[in-house]
């Protein structure tokens, strides 16, 4: 299979960087999906008979699996170049789909735990990273816009797959015109068999298109050495094996993990939650499964737009006052919307939608962050290596929620003050990635590598 090979993704002289960001965007737009899962999770626990907690484990399963396969794979996915790791990804994400849905054809949890959860975690690994690593190479002027650009389809995957899953769903199950209609199993097997091979069309069609830049290519009029001088941002380089080893990687690690144990438990709890928290005296809930699928459908656009604008504004503010913003304001949001979401629709989704913008633009932001404390040498493996905070918030977020939930009663008969504990343990883990934060000073220079090996300015190694 040669024509995956790196030295076919080169990009001849004069090539337009711009064309690249669209090639990355189709394999995130893609793995995204993961984020609208929420859209079908009642329908599961129907389905299998299972609690709330038990099918949130597909979800956390898939996301241990994403921050483990991004960090052992780093250096496979550089030394063979975006266009294999794509192509490698897409395989592994439309497998899970395919296994996922015999799993629940033949009513066997345990399938679907493999499929989506294992296998398609490993193609959410590979594909997730593959784009930053390009991306970052082709705009090093813009580290926070390029981080931006590449992990702005992750975040918008679910925009697209919300409603369409929600349509497909209707169309699939003939009962779907009932009041309290819940998707049939078989509806939402046959919605994962539509979208492998949806996904496996599009996620091609980003793996034969992307390049990668030439050695020793770089912006016009891009000089490295007029790249503006900040406290925090490093002209040393510093290996991966040396960065695990510095206070900065573990206090980086426990904010992004505080960031996303937050908002992720939320998103995989997104279109329930909004029916519970306006649940009526009667029991029913005055936001429609329509409406609670087109509100999943709002955050995606609030989680990518997020990852852009505060990516790119971090380019001007700094890193460390972005993520000051992301878990300090963060925490106070997550407060009201605990203390008086329910009070109006316009405030709950107001406030979602800043929270999972901030929980977006923490992941955008996070590469760049790792550029500025340890150099761009080996900022790939590093971020790598990080994305298993991921892992863990994977498991917390939903583990967390759903094991309050469980607590305080069953699906579609909770309403928003069973939120409370869940929502005010968010605001204690967010002041504690504050903290850490607020601890992260610039990495002590007996962690820098010698010389000889961090005079390649113009040609960022990315590998592990």
């Amino acid at each position: 299979m040669g024509f995956l090979d790196r030295e076919r993704t080169i990009a001849p002289a004069g090539f337009n960087r711009w064309l690249v960001p669209p090639a990355a965007l189709a394999v995130h737009l893609c793995i995204g999906q993961a984020y609208a899962t929420s859209v079908y999770k009642t329908a599961l626990v129907k389905h299998f008979g299972a609690s709330l907690t038990e099918i949130g484990l597909i979800f956390s399963i898939a996301i241990v699996m994403l921050g483990l396969s991004a960090a052992i794979m780093g250096t496979w996915v550089d030394r063979n170049g975006p266009r294999k790791a794509m192509f490698t990804s897409a395989m592994f994400w439309v497998g899970g789909f395919l296994i996922g849905s015999l799993g629940i054809f033949t009513h066997q949890l345990w399938l679907v735990y493999l499929g989506y959860g294992v296998v398609g975690g490993i193609g959410l690994g590979i594909g997730y990273i593959s784009p930053v690593s390009t991306l970052i190479k082709w705009f090093p002027d813009r580290p926070g816009l390029a981080t931006g650009m590449a992990i702005m389809g992750f975040g918008g995957g679910a925009l697209i797959a919300s409603p369409v899953s929600t349509a497909l769903l209707k169309a699939y199950d003939p009962n779907s015109g009932a009041q309290g209609w819940v998707a049939s199993g078989d509806a939402v097997g046959k919605l994962f068999l539509t979208l492998a091979v949806a996904y496996l069309v599009y996620m091609l069609f980003g793996a034969f298109t992307i390049k990668v830049p030439a050695d020793g290519w770089r912006p016009v009029g891009f000089d490295p050495a007029t790249v503006k001088a900040a406290k925090l941002v490093t002209t040393e380089n510093v290996s991966a094996r040396n960065a695990v080893k510095t206070p900065q990687f573990w206090l980086v690690w426990v904010a992004l993990f505080c960031n996303v144990t937050a908002g992720i438990g939320i998103l995989e709890q997104a279109a329930p939650m909004i029916q519970d928290f306006f649940r009526t005296s009667d029991g029913a809930s005055a936001v429609s499964a329509a409406v609670a699928a087109g509100f999943v459908g709002l955050l995606s656009i609030g989680n990518m737009a997020g990852r852009f604008a505060w990516s790119a504004t971090s380019d001007v503010t700094g890193r460390k006052r972005i993520y000051m913003l992301y878990l300090g304001v963060g925490a106070v949001l997550y407060t009201v919307l605990a203390l008086a979401g329910s009070s109006t629709t316009i405030l709950y989704v107001a406030l979602a939608f800043l929270i999972i913008s901030f929980y977006g633009g923490g992941f955008a932001t996070v590469p760049a962050y790792l550029r500025d404390l340890f150099g761009t040498f080996q900022v790939g493996a590093i971020h790598g290596r990080l994305l298993t905070a991921w892992s863990a918030a994977g498991v917390a977020g939903p583990l967390i929620v759903n094991a309050f939930l469980d607590a305080q009663g069953k699906p579609g008969q909770l309403t928003a003050a069973s939120y409370q504990p869940a929502l005010l343990t968010m605001v204690a883990l967010l002041v504690v990635g504050f903290v850490a934060n607020l601890l992260v000073k610039p990495v002590s220079a007996r962690f820098h590598e010698p010389r000889p090996d961090r005079e390649r300015p113009h040609e960022p190694a990315m590998e592990a």
